[in-house]
Order: C-alpha cells, then sequence, then structure tokens
C-alpha cells in the first residue's frame, strides 16, 4: 500500500511538471524539457523503490499531508508561498525559452553541466530522505512518530541537507532546460526557504531533545563556511 501509494504520488508530480513546462510552451517539440521529464520519472520510480524497500518510514513522512493541523500557521502561509513560487518559476521556463527570450540560450555545454547538476542536487536530495526518517514535507511536532534528532551522515555537516539539494537540483534545471531567467530567479525561492527554515527550527527547538545542541554542533545551515 505505501509502494502504491508513493508512485501514484510521484505519477501526479511528474505530471505537474509536465503540465507547468509543456502548456505555456504550447508545444512537444522541446527536446531537453522531455530529457528532463523523461529522467525525472525514471529517477522517481526507482527511488520510490529503494524507499519502499530500504527506508519506508523515511517514505511514509515524505508522503504525509501537505496540510496538517498541527503544522504551525507560519508554515502553512511560507509552504503556500513557496509553492506558487515554485509554480510560477517553471511556468517562466517556457515563457523565457520560447517567448520572452531576454538572454541567449545557454550552449549544450551549459545544458549538460546543469543536467549534472541536477543529478547531483538529487542525489543529496534522496541521501538526506534515507537518512532522516522523520524528513517531512511540513514543520510539525512529531512526537507520534518517535521523533529523534538525526545528527549523522548530511546531518553531520549541514542542517538542512534537503533545501541544499533543492537549490543545487533547481539551478541546474534552469540550466538544464536552457533558461538563465530561471537561475537569475534563485535568490527568490532562497529567500523563501530562510524563512522556511527559522520557522522550522523555533518549532524544532521547542519540541525536539537536543536540538538547540546541536546547532551549536552543526553551524552551518545549507552550505558549510558560507551559511
Amino acid at each position: 500500500m505505501l509502494l502504491l501509494k508513493g508512485l501514484l504520488g510521484s505519477l501526479a508530480q511528474l505530471s505537474f511538471f509536465a503540465a507547468l513546462l509543456l502548456l505555456p510552451a504550447g508545444t512537444w517539440e522541446w527536446p531537453r524539457a522531455i530529457q528532463f521529464l523523461v529522467v525525472y520519472g525514471i529517477l522517481l520510480l526507482f527511488s520510490t523503490l529503494a524507499l519502499a524497500i530500504y527506508a519506508p518510514a523515511s517514505l511514509d513522512a515524505r508522503l504525509q499531508r501537505p496540510v496538517d493541523k498541527t503544522q504551525p500557521r507560519d508554515d502553512r502561509i511560507i509552504s503556500f508561498l513557496l509553492f506558487i513560487a515554485m509554480t510560477v518559476w517553471f511556468i517562466l521556463i517556457p515563457v523565457d525559452v520560447f517567448y520572452l527570450k531576454w538572454f541567449p540560450m545557454p550552449g549544450l555545454l551549459l545544458s549538460v553541466i546543469g543536467a549534472g547538476v541536477f543529478l547531483a542536487g538529487y542525489t543529496i536530495i534522496l541521501t538526506a530522505v534515507f537518512q532522516n526518517e522523520f524528513a517531512a514535507p511540513i514543520v510539525k511536532d512529531q512526537h507520534d512518530r518517535g521523533h529523534r534528532l538525526v545528527d549523522t551522515g548530511l546531518y553531520g555537516h549541514i542542517r538542512h541537507p534537503l533545501y541544499s539539494g533543492f537549490l543545487l537540483l533547481m539551478t541546474g534545471l534552469g540550466l538544464w532546460l536552457e533558461s538563465y531567467l530561471s537561475v537569475l530567479l534563485i535568490p527568490v525561492i532562497f529567500l523563501i526557504l530562510v524563512g522556511r527554515i527559522h520557522i522550522e527550527e523555533k518549532t524544532l527547538r521547542e519540541t525536539l531533545p537536543g536540538y538547540i545542541e546541536y546547532m551549536e554542533r552543526v553551524r552551518y545551515r545549507i552550505c558549510p563556511l558560507l551559511w
């Protein structure tokens, strides 16, 4: 049942991304977008299978409802803003590539590098999910799931590796799909994530034993030596 739920969720996400890219483009003849959708679909399939087999608790956490009654009100607001920003960001990619054309399109080399950065970001996200079975998509008290502090693996170096991977993934995707405009808009997403991080850490300080000490041990949130 968990596997089926995960596969259906993956299909829904892939379909949503396809709609955001291909409908504004007005065409299927966009090789880079088709490449992304095929690769991402394969990644989702194998990631869901691997999580269902080796880390079902992590998959269950990722499949939790996007809104919960125990979720802080501030997180509901910031999550909504992030969803809107992400939706607009995806739509702007085909608008930039097919209509605005404010910037020259990245060459093949940059597009390939972008695909590599995307895969690196995805790998970081997947690794963080495997290592932290409490990495839910929303901020909330998870004592009902036996919430405990995770401070090993990637979490031993930065406090929010999921967000680090997410920013890499988006930057790489923008280059892969040949849109400089989308890359230039990444700082907007980053600022929303900063707000989300502050809300998340406030909740964890109040609900998760040992998190204050963890913050003192692991100083950096997103990138070592920077922030």
